[in-house]
């Protein structure tokens, strides 16, 4: 039996519950902490973390399972553990705070506040000495002079109200090929391009920084972005980032080259780069791209998917308390798995000893050479290469199934399912896989099922079957996005009218109609400190710009001006913000680019109309909605289309249509 037990047991986020036998007196977060505190005269400390989190795990074991330091936390504060993938709001409003304070932020994120929740100090990881004597100091200010902390809670908490508040911009939209340009200029400036991304480390894989810089070099024949672009798509895949064995990207990079990296795993990152490397493969036919989509998808079912069909949100960097123990080899390791015939192979291949050697005889598997390059080298065609390669991989993956696995954080996301169910599209259509598509569906099936709520709106996810809280506003903008790509994958129509339905919903809760930006989190949920409106894209892109191109996208097809005046509005609010950080606005970008380019609604109608959808499925063609049915249609722009006796392709701008087409060729033709 644990020494300890305290009321995050009777919680279901694993993060919560890797605290519940902490000497620490920890709450959740709530009404009953705040009531303490208050009751008590305490200070409160808010500490934020997620289960795959190292240095959360570190801060723990260093701090938290002391028995000396709990002793004196619960001496002097009231002290609240929070799972930021749960209640991403909270996190938000105390991330900003200790930014205001720090300039810097990270977790594990621990902010001291009043009794009432306004931050007074914080900062993320702190070693034992420096925790104790952060403790020891803040106690004894409080007691002795409590009316300064409160005058500085005040001045920090007028910031905190006013930081990232989006003026509406009243000048008259206009948004130019130029505006594209000048974005494009200011991520030119940071490239590597010698190992690709950014030129700092960390790298993180930032996909929908690369969704813009793809686009704009497709779209405007910059020969020298595209190359950027493959340059880095093709580093990551090869580097120690990407999980050779097993598929599957790692959170980021701790060097330049990709080799080292912080070895969690995250549905959200691995569905936007699913997505990502489907879209590249569409425009550069690079069969590197496939086997990179083919394995993360391998990794993601077998090891990610819940069995209701929704999809776990992290798989740890730690096993066996050390950080990245389970995919790491030594050379002892390999030669007792794969023997004489295979290690040679496998050591020249995976860099073993040379690129690939880390630290303490351990070795992390990256690649050097493409396939092609090492089948050449070596003599071997493409099928002996592919043969021997899947052998080996298959010995080390199920000698790598015996070991200790890093945990699992069985949390089920909505946001982050949705960012699923959009992969499996993309996935699906570029490369023409059927079954990924009927998976895409019976995840969004289940997600309406089960993370519905009864008025309409999302829940924010379930963890072991139990509902966890009000759905924010990516709950709502991701799964928007989500629907409308199936809808263009099938052309079912129950998908946007679940879009639509689910959009009334977000503009009625969420926006804001002084700004005309959407908050996020819903005018139903009780109120925190501050409201946040979540408006830079970061590895997620934000929830405000998700939820414009949505809009814009169901504007089009429902030919509904209201939706396009929101989303216009929003992009119009960002844009004098975009060219001082354009890598915090690369999702507003696309959108920018949907309004500065040509932008077409594709209209297929008669019986071989997905045939036809799916001729297009080899191009890459961004800036596009398509619509199509193979009979009669409720949508605007299909009226007078459809019982017209032969399969027909329709290009319009703007809902004028050009003469319709019979072959997805001449339709091509038209768009060029």
């Amino acid at each position: 039996m644990p020494a300890h037990t305290n009321r995050l047991a009777g919680e279901s986020s694993p993060y919560l519950l890797q605290h519940a036998h902490n000497p620490v007196d920890w709450f959740p977060w709530g009404d009953e902490a705040f009531a303490k505190a208050k009751a008590e005269h305490k200070l409160v400390l808010v500490s934020i973390g997620y289960s795959t989190c190292h240095w959360c795990h570190v801060m723990e074991h260093e701090s938290f399972e002391d028995e000396s330091v709990a002793k004196l936390m619960n001496a002097h504060f009231v002290c609240i553990k929070v799972d930021r993938e749960e209640r991403p709001d909270v996190d938000q409003v105390y991330m900003a705070a200790v930014q205001l304070m720090t300039r810097r932020g990270g977790w594990p994120l621990n902010c001291f506040t009043l009794p009432d929740g306004r931050p007074i100090y914080g900062g993320t990881y702190f070693p034992k000495q420096q925790w104790t004597s952060i403790l020891e100091q803040l106690a004894a200010k409080w007691a002795a002079h409590p009316d300064q902390l409160a005058a500085h809670a005040e001045k920090l908490h007028d910031g905190l109200r006013h930081l990232e508040l989006v003026q509406l911009n009243t000048a008259p939209p206009a948004f130019t090929a130029r505006d594209a340009d000048r974005l494009a200029d200011g991520f030119d400036k940071e490239f590597d391009t010698t190992w690709g991304g950014s030129l700092n480390a960390p790298k993180f894989p930032l996909p929908n920084n690369y969704e813009f810089l793809l686009r704009y070099a497709l779209t405007t024949g910059n020969k020298a972005m595209a190359k950027q672009v493959r340059l880095t798509l093709g580093k990551m895949a090869q580097g120690g980032i990407f999980d050779q064995v097993g598929g599957g990207f790692s959170r980021y990079s701790t060097d330049i080259s990709w080799k080292v990296p912080h070895f969690e795993k995250m549905l959200y990152d691995n569905a936007q780069l699913i997505s990502l490397y489907s879209h590249a493969f569409q425009a550069f036919k690079d069969e590197a791209y496939r086997d990179v989509v083919e394995r993360t998808l391998q990794w993601a079912r077998r090891e990610m998917q819940a069995p209701d069909g929704l999809w776990y949100s992290a798989l740890d960097a730690d096993s066996e308390g050390r950080e990245g123990l389970f995919y790491l080899w030594t050379e002892e390791q390999l030669a007792e798995v794969l023997g004489p015939d295979d290690l040679p192979f496998a050591k020249d291949l995976y860099n073993v000893g040379g690129e690939g050697y880390w630290e303490e005889g351990l070795n992390i598997l990256l690649r050097t050479l493409d396939d092609g390059a090492y089948a050449r080298k070596h003599g071997l065609t493409p099928e002996e290469f592919s043969a021997k390669r899947r052998r080996v991989d298959a010995a080390l993956l199920a000698a790598r199934g015996k070991r200790v696995r890093p945990g699992l954080d069985d949390k089920t996301l909505t946001a982050w399912n949705a960012l699923m169910v959009s992969a499996l599209c993309d996935a699906s259509t570029a490369f023409g896989n059927a079954e990924w598509l009927q998976l895409g569906r019976q995840t969004m099936q289940t997600l309406l099922t089960t993370c519905r709520r009864p008025d309409g709106g999302m829940w924010h996810g379930r963890t072991k079957g139990a509902i966890t809280v009000n759905g924010y506003l990516d709950d709502h903008s991701f799964t928007i996005e989500a629907l409308i790509a199936l809808y263009q994958a099938t052309f079912e129509e129950h998908w946007i009218a679940e879009a639509r339905s689910l959009a009334a919903y977000t503009i009625a809760h969420f926006l804001d109609r002084q700004s005309g930006m959407f908050n996020f989190t819903s005018d139903l949920d009780p109120p925190l400190i501050a409201r946040r409106m979540e408006v830079n894209d970061n590895v997620i892109p934000a929830s405000n710009s998700s939820m414009a191109k949505g809009l814009f996208l169901l504007g089009r097809l429902y030919d509904d001006a209201s939706l396009l005046e929101i989303s216009r509005q929003q992009l119009n609010n960002v844009k004098p913000l975009m060219q001082d950080y354009p890598s915090g606005y690369s999702n507003w970008a696309l959108l920018l680019m949907d309004h500065a380019y040509p932008w077409y609604e594709i209209a297929i109608t008669g019986a071989e109309a997905l045939e036809r959808k799916r001729e297009f499925d080899g191009h890459y063609i961004p800036g596009r909605v398509f619509l199509g049915a193979t009979g009669e249609s409720r949508l605007p722009l299909l009226q007078e289309k459809t019982g017209l006796g032969h399969t027909m392709v329709f290009v319009c701008e703007n809902k004028v249509c050009q003469l319709p087409v019979r072959s997805v060729a001449a339709a091509l033709v038209q768009m060029n």
